[in-house]
């Protein structure tokens, strides 16, 4: 039996009770509206209509001897950093995109937008391959970054382009324009798919979340958010379907702001999405549900830019107010109020699940990692797999051989010749490592390689969170392939992930 559902007072005095964002500091460095904010590493950069871009340690906030950049000749749009914080990029009214070096603060190079068209928004690609710059007359440019040479153009007509983000694999990218459509595109220029309508009167802002998901049906997944005039925040998995190309869904309309939302940034976990608006707002939420977290109150004028910090609980928010705001959403605060949420709607059913776990018996209690042989035989008659049930038993197969197992090692060690046998027995330890351990530990705190409840939990370029020794073995004596997708990984940098960290303290000491 499901505990009660929660009505909106009682969510929104639950979150009263564990709000934990807090304004640490306010920046007055521009002296007009503040249009972008991002961050790198160690480094936030913003952009402002008064032609220039400020950089500050995100260690104290002090700005760096180097800034401001004064290399545009008009308002600045956008900045972006490079993966590794090693260069900056911003685009302005002046037509140009510049790139910047986060070592001296010099010009590397000057991008001339095609057309010579004021460039609204820029992005560079996860792995720093690609820069992708959009025009107020509906072109859009894609560069090469390493050569800074350009290498595709694209055009939307009778629009301007004031939106991009790439996928977290960085071989696609989707632009939001002043039409109100989304347009999905391909590294050739190849136009994949358009959303029209996706926002009455014009998209705003456009993210994709940092993780690359897994459908049911086993195609890839990313989320997407985006915003616009329509005073909505919009949240759409985009699925890359094999044979019939790209599905967008939408999967919540989010409400919390009364006008127009400007800006929205996803958390380097993707469990937080965060959105600026024209009613001074600024609100966080929980991004899977949707849930509405925070409404923040400080800025004095149009919110106008918003970013996460990838390696600290920090957030940034820009204003037309000419500030730009950094808060503190303390360690685990996302997590919490998610876990706490959880245990509230189905506080019954969590009696109910633990009653029915003590009946259970033998493996079905354990992570996979721990089975003995015995569980290992017991799981393959479950399964349905009594073929191979001798061949197991004779090499004395345990949980943690299971898990190594692979298609050519049934053949060449096991000597299970039947090929469509090995493909099903691999199958079905792939939905093993998948499937949620039925001891109440929630499956995003288990490592996908180890299946063990993650210590030091980082995110790698594929999105998914590992325990960071066991991503670093794989990297070092694997090929540089994502565990979870088989996809090349764009770069092996690894970046903590505190949140997911924090969350899995809280419910291993609350056991």
């Amino acid at each position: 039996m499901l505990g009660r559902i929660l009505s909106g007072s009682d969510l929104r005095t639950r979150q009263q009770d564990i709000n934990m964002v807090s304004l640490i500091c306010t920046l007055q460095s521009h002296r007009d509206d503040v249009n972008c904010c991002a961050f790198s590493g160690s480094l936030l950069a913003t952009c402002s209509a008064d032609k220039s871009v400020c950089v500050y340690s995100s260690r104290d906030f002090s700005e760096l001897p180097f800034s401001p950049l004064t290399g545009h000749g008009y308002g600045v749009h956008c900045c972006c950093f490079s993966a590794c914080g090693q260069y900056l990029a911003s685009c302005s009214t002046d037509a140009t995109t510049v790139v910047w070096s986060m070592d001296t603060g010099e010009i590397e190079a000057i991008l001339e937008h095609p057309g010579r068209s004021p460039v609204r928004v820029c992005a560079i690609s996860p792995d720093s391959s690609y820069l992708v710059s959009g025009g107020s007359d509906g072109t859009i440019a894609l560069w090469d970054f390493t050569s800074r040479t350009l290498r595709r153009t694209g055009a939307v007509t009778d629009t301007s382009i004031v939106a991009c983000s790439f996928t977290p694999c960085g071989q696609l990218f989707v632009t939001g324009s002043t039409y109100g459509d989304l347009r999905l595109w391909d590294l050739d220029m190849n136009h994949l798919h358009a959303e029209k309508n996706a926002h009455d009167l014009g998209v705003s802002c456009c993210q994709f979340a940092p993780q690359i998901m897994k459908g049911t049906d086993g195609c890839v997944q990313f989320q997407l958010a985006s915003c616009g005039q329509d005073s909505l925040l919009k949240i759409w998995m985009v699925s890359l379907l094999s044979a019939a190309g790209i599905k967008m869904q939408l999967a919540h309309t989010l409400t919390g702001q009364s006008a127009p939302v400007l800006s929205c940034a996803y958390s380097a976990d993707g469990q937080m999405l965060v959105s600026g608006s024209v009613d001074k707002t600024v609100t966080v939420y929980q991004a899977k549900e949707g849930i509405l977290l925070y409404t923040l109150n400080q800025h004095d004028r149009y919110v106008t830019a918003c970013a996460f910090s990838p390696t600290a609980p920090l957030i940034a928010t820009g204003s037309m107010d000419k500030s730009v705001n950094i808060w503190k959403v303390e360690d685990g605060s996302s997590a919490q109020v998610i876990l706490v949420l959880v245990f509230l709607i189905s506080d019954e059913a969590a009696s109910v699940s633990s009653s029915e776990g003590r009946k259970s018996c033998g493996h079905s209690r354990l992570m996979v990692s721990e089975w003995s042989e015995e569980d290992v035989l017991a799981w393959l008659r479950e399964e349905g797999l009594e073929a191979v049930i001798d061949v197991f038993k004779s090499n004395n197969i345990d949980g943690e051989e299971l898990l190594s197992l692979t298609k050519e090692t049934l053949g060449s060690e096991l000597h299970i010749e039947s090929l469509g046998l090995r493909s099903k027995v691999i199958k079905k330890i792939e939905d093993l490592k998948m499937a949620p351990v039925s001891n109440g530990t929630p499956d995003e705190y288990l490592c996908p390689i180890t299946r063990e409840i993650m210590k030091d939990p980082v995110i790698a370029a594929d999105g998914y969170s590992y325990e960071r020794e066991a991503i670093e073995s794989w990297i070092s004596t694997k090929s540089r392939t994502s565990p979870m997708t088989n996809l090349p990984l764009q770069t092996t940098l690894l970046t903590p992930n505190r949140t997911l960290k924090m969350a899995i303290f809280r419910w291993t000491t609350g056991q």
